[in-house]
């Protein structure tokens, strides 16, 4: 099977991107396999630390690694959003094929170090095990929470999203394989409507790096935008809030519909479902499937 960075390239090579979805349970993990096996298309499962604690470290990493050889199935795992060296370093020992290492509430310079002293453990561990690893670093301000917003947070804007220069200079500083900027996305989703994209800076970014980027912030973004920046430089589509929402909307209609019943895989089925439609359409759209 190839490894997660030459799916990428792959992905690069046909100007399609590949869905990142988060799970914390069994039924995300479910919704969203079903979706790719179904395009058969390669997939990355991520997990916060938040959820991580959740789920846990050990446990969905056995999960992902047991399907991956089971159906010898392109499925993959991701550390997203981490906050400390170590915290990367656990998840990649405990089997993660990446981890997203988030310092950009840091002054650049510092996540530069946080970033690379992750970059080189990384590449360490990689010829350890015989493995390909990746590591994925954020610069610029795009929030913090996967949930829905009253507003677009505070600080997230034209003067916060990432510049070609500070792309650049992140880069060749830390030998990152991905990059994850601020081009107008948010985490979460806005009840007035998310800001739009701006697919000129992806472009901007990419030639100026020459790495694969990464779009966070997903969820509530307009279908026109994602095609763009994908086109332009985009290599991986982040989506949680999405597939949050459609979860809790079908546990809510399960219990209302069925007010007595009490066995979970009941209860659960429909929200598998729900989350499996988001990420088939989602999936359809980043592959520009019919």
């Amino acid at each position: 099977m190839k490894t997660l960075r030459e799916y990428i390239k792959d992905a690069d090579e046909q100007g399609v991107a590949i869905g990142h979805f988060n799970i914390s349970n069994l039924e995300g993990l479910h919704g969203i396999y079903n979706a790719a096996k179904k395009l058969n298309l390669p997939i990355i499962i991520g997990v916060s630390e938040g959820e991580e604690e959740f789920v846990g470290r050990e446990e969905v990493a056995a999960l992902v690694k047991a399907i991956r050889e089971r159906d010898n199935y392109p499925i993959f795992l991701n550390a997203d959003h981490h906050y400390t060296f170590e915290s990367v370093k656990s998840a990649l020992l405990a089997g993660y094929d990446a981890a997203i290492i988030d310092a950009v509430k840091l002054p650049l310079e510092e996540n530069i170090a946080l970033t690379k002293k992750c970059v080189e453990f990384a590449r360490e561990l990689s010829l350890k095990e015989n493995r390909d690893i990746l590591i994925e670093a954020e610069i610029g301000f795009i929030g913090t929470s996967s949930k829905i917003l009253d507003a677009i947070p505070e600080g997230v804007g034209e003067a916060t999203m990432t510049t070609a220069e500070d792309a650049r200079h992140f880069v060749e500083s830390t030998g990152v394989d991905l990059l994850s900027p601020s081009i107008g996305n948010i985490h979460g989703m806005v009840k007035g409507g998310n800001p739009r994209l701006h697919p000129e800076r992806v472009k901007a970014i990419r030639e100026a790096t020459k790495v694969p980027l990464v779009l966070h912030g997903g969820s509530g973004s307009m279908n026109e935008d994602f095609t763009a920046c994908i086109k332009e430089g985009i290599d991986i589509v982040h989506i949680n809030t999405e597939i949050r929402v459609a979860y809790r909307d079908a546990v809510k209609k399960a219990l209302i519909e069925n007010p007595d019943e009490v066995a979970p895989y009941k209860i659960l089925k429909g929200a598998v479902l729900a989350i499996e439609q988001v990420v088939e359409a989602r999936l359809k759209l980043f592959n520009n499937i019919e």
